[in-house]
């Protein structure tokens, strides 16, 4: 049994402790909103936090978590800065076909978490290595202004 604290819910789950974090949110925890995209760390759409920090699950092994807190595209609104993405996401629109956003949100909120006002560079930083296929990068910045200026 490994013991994981996902959105500030301890959850035990039976697996071995180098089974990649994201398959035991989608199949064991059924937290499907982190997606699968590249299996390689590449692409960014399994994107979670860990403690805070923008990590890529389909490559970190549960066992590799610890204590550390884990926060999933589901339990993001729940904080004042992923409430705000949220919202600017929605407002601006900028899903076009929404696979990747999961990870999309989850890098832009530990962006404007660690760093509230990101000048372009800082936000092309973040958000490098997450790819969107629909190209939706100019409203992912807007979106990421928006929810900045609305701090």
């Amino acid at each position: 049994m490994v013991s994981v604290r996902v959105n500030e819910e301890i959850r035990e789950v039976a697996v071995d402790g180098d089974t990649p974090l994201l398959w035991v949110l989608r199949d064991l925890l059924g937290m499907t909103g982190t997606k699968f995209g590249c299996g390689i760390a590449q692409c960014g759409a399994c994107t979670v936090h860990l403690d805070g920090v923008a990590v890529r699950s389909c490559r970190l092994p549960v066992g590799e978590v610890g204590d550390r807190s884990v926060r999933t595209i589901e339990g993001v609104g729940a904080t004042p800065v992923g409430a705000r993405v949220q919202k600017a996401w929605l407002d601006l629109e900028v899903i076009q076909c929404g696979y990747c956003q999961p990870g999309q949100i989850m890098a832009a909120t530990a962006l404007l978490t660690a760093n509230p006002t990101p000048d372009d560079k800082a936000i092309d930083a973040a958000m490098a290595g997450n790819i969107c296929r629909c190209g939706t990068y100019v409203r992912i910045r807007d979106g990421i202004k928006r929810a900045a200026s609305h701090g």
